[in-house]
């Protein structure tokens, strides 16, 4: 399926909003959990500062250090052999927090679905994790515009015998497909039909699944699935293409969240990373390229169009 315009894929963005790389159940269940991980963490929640837009930003680059939240997912954001904050997100993270005067950045690994949780309970300062940008997130948490537009593709054993292609062909074939937790593919998957996906942990979970037969194909984004298949043998990834979703394309665009009270916040770290797209996004890709991110993932989507 031909890949729509990487730069500004159209401003009808219809249904498709409403999905992202983890599904709107993970959204909902930060709802839920937000509330039991803010007592969790201390006796009340802080109030929000009385300054107008937040103060935040300000306190930060007084101590000199930010933490942020990871989900240990490569190649957007996890913890390197170092124990140091890497991958795409929180490498733009480096980047840009030290444009705005704070020079440390420390990690917070959380799983996924805890990440929006723990931002509202203060666990940490800013979601580094590649998360893709969707109204219900929005309702919950700020985004700045998103810093990549994403394809998806398929784990299938070695030439892809079954000749899968997109979500259609699993459903026509009736093969069996898996997935990750909580991955927007999951919905992706059922909005072509396929009712039954198994779900796993992870993309390596999916790769062993693939290769013992216990599945057909393993769902996920172009770069994870990608990744995950690198040497291996036994696996091969698909050709990446664009998931559909009630006839419209869905745009998997990700980038950071932050608590509704900080604007401040969020605009400084915006403005910063809109000049790293300057110039063909020439900056942004030296900081995201190491990881596996191209050109043909660069977007001026914004978050107020994902938002809906």
């Amino acid at each position: 399926m031909a890949r729509p315009h990487a730069h500004r894929p159209g401003t009808d963005l219809g249904s498709h909003r409403g999905l992202s790389r983890r599904s709107l159940l993970a959204g909902a269940v930060s709802l839920s959990a937000a509330g039991s991980l803010g007592t969790a963490g201390c006796s009340r929640v802080p109030d929000d500062g009385k300054v107008l837009g937040g103060s935040l930003l300000d306190t930060l680059r007084d101590q000199g250090s930010v933490k942020i939240g990871i989900a240990s997912e490569p190649p957007f954001g996890y913890v390197g052999d170092d124990g140091q904050a890497t991958g795409e997100a929180p490498a733009i993270a480096k980047v840009v927090f030290e444009k705005l005067g704070i020079d440390e950045v420390k990690p917070v690994p959380v799983d996924f679905g805890a990440l929006i949780p723990g931002l509202k309970a203060r666990q940490f300062d800013v979601v580094s994790a590649g998360m893709y940008i969707n109204p219900l997130r929005c309702e919950q948490v700020m985004f700045a515009d998103p810093d990549y537009l994403m394809l998806d593709a398929f784990i299938v054993k070695k030439g892809n015998p079954h000749g899968i292609k997109t979500y259609a062909d699993v459903k026509k074939k009736g093969l069996k497909l898996a997935s990750g937790k909580a991955y927007a593919q999951i919905d992706y998957a059922k909005a072509a039909g396929i009712s039954d996906v198994l779900v796993l942990p992870d993309q390596v979970a999916g790769l062993d699944a693939v290769a013992q037969g216990r599945v057909d194909a393993f769902a996920g984004t172009r770069i994870t699935v990608k990744s995950a298949v690198a040497g291996s043998g036994r696996v091969s990834a698909t050709e990446p293409f664009q998931p559909v979703v009630d006839g419209k394309p869905a745009y998997g665009a990700g980038g950071f969240a932050f608590r509704l009270s900080e604007k401040n916040f969020r605009d400084a770290f915006n403005e910063e990373l809109l000049k790293l797209k300057e110039n063909g996004y020439k900056e942004l890709l030296e900081i995201v390229g190491p990881f596996g991110f191209t050109k043909a993932d660069m977007t001026d989507l914004t978050a107020k169009e994902l938002c809906g």
